[in-house]
């Protein structure tokens, strides 16, 4: 007898004994009810599937399912057996964690809002948010926010130097403490802008 002749010698002895059993089976619980008996039935079949390769002696899987007999037995008694329940599969390992790696246009905004503030007040906030604006790295809220931050505080700034220098309060030190507060406008702006490229909006 040739190799492939022995092959499906032995794969269609291994179908024959699954067949039997499940055909024993299927006698034997004749008298649960239809519901019943199609779950008692898919689950061995789930269970045969999951633990008996084709073509491998399926002595040692049906041995441990015990005989139809006692299957039907607990079956109708209201319960499966333990060992009959098909395990959930296992969850997927985690995957590697996501680093954030800053681009250059990125860092460019961030060090203009938070740098370059100081050097040159109005244009340097300015150039790093329409940088910001134009990058996919945050969402609109966050743009949004460190727009208002930024304006805001600049616009506030104004107004407190107006009032100030209003109440009679000497102009330099006026200007100066606007000039302060609308830095640090622009530098809250930036560091909330990095913040976010560190802990994505999950929206």
């Amino acid at each position: 007898m040739t190799t492939t002749a022995l092959a499906q010698s032995a794969l269609a002895r291994s179908d024959e004994l699954v067949l039997d059993y499940l055909a024993e089976l299927w006698a034997g619980s004749a008298d649960l009810p239809p519901d019943l008996r199609d779950e008692l039935m898919r689950t061995v079949t789930d269970y045969l599937a999951l633990r008996h390769e084709p073509g491998a002696d399926p002595a040692p899987v049906l041995a441990r399912l015990g005989p139809p007999e006692q299957l039907v037995d607990a079956t109708r008694r209201g319960y499966l057996p333990l060992h009959l329940r098909v395990p959930l599969p296992a969850p997927a390992p985690p995957g590697p964690a996501r680093v954030s790696v800053v681009g250059g246009a990125d860092s460019t905004a961030i060090a203009l809002l938070v740098g370059g503030t100081f050097l040159m007040p109005v244009i340097s906030p300015v150039a790093g948010l329409l940088i910001a604006t134009g990058s996919p790295r945050w969402s609109t809220g966050q743009k949004a926010a460190a727009w208002v931050l930024t304006g805001g505080t600049a616009a506030f700034a104004l107004l407190m130097a107006m009032a100030l220098i209003g109440t009679g309060a000497g102009e330099a030190f006026a200007l100066f403490l606007a000039y302060l507060v609308a830095c640090g406008g622009s530098v809250v702006a930036g560091l909330s802008l990095l913040i976010g490229l560190r802990h994505p909006d999950p929206r």
